[in-house]
């Protein structure tokens, strides 16, 4: 898989993944009771991962309550796979699963990360993991997609079949 459709693939898992925690985050009637924990989900989804980071860092520091914690890691581990910083990003997976091993979305940002480490067999088990919490997962069947093509490239076979030319009247060599 080449380099620009693996961070595009990317991308789109860390925009559903930080969609998903932005939905688990406590609100009031006014608005959301954590602004720079959702103003940083609002950034990541719009890709910006710097200023996600940011602001989700920010968040986290005056968090309240697991839940709006539980996010900010969750995002925080998504963000810094988006800006290619996955040794980053585990610290907040890690986190994550160490308090609730069975958020499955953590599962699946720290598969990402294992792969972008070349950790290959780690991001297995936190996909396999995954599947086991939620097997109708579309964002984990994608992942083990993007898994699968690291680990056993598809290689195109593509035969050309010279006689065709021969066969329309056209000069050329001929087939031996």
């Amino acid at each position: 898989m080449s380099k620009l459709r693996f961070s595009a693939l990317l991308a789109l898992m860390l925009l559903a993944s930080v969609r998903a925690a932005a939905a688990d985050e406590v609100k009031t009637v006014l608005g959301p009771r954590n602004v720079q924990l959702h103003d940083g989900a609002q950034a990541l989804m719009a890709g910006d991962g710097e200023e996600g980071v940011r602001l989700t860092r920010l968040g986290l520091a005056s968090a309240q309550g697991i839940r709006e914690t539980r996010s900010a890691h969750s995002n925080l581990c998504a963000g810094y796979i988006m800006i290619d910083r996955p040794e980053e990003a585990l610290v907040h997976c890690d986190w994550v699963l160490e308090r609730h091993p069975d958020h499955w979305k953590a599962y699946n940002n720290r598969a990402l990360a294992y792969m972008a480490l070349g950790r290959l067999e780690e991001a297995e088990a936190d996909i396999r993991r995954g599947q086991e919490i939620n097997p109708n997962s579309r964002t984990l069947k994608i992942i083990k997609g993007m898994y699968l093509d690291k680990t056993e490239p598809v290689m195109p076979h593509i035969e050309i079949d010279e006689r065709r030319n021969q066969a329309a009247g056209n000069k050329g060599d001929k087939p031996t």
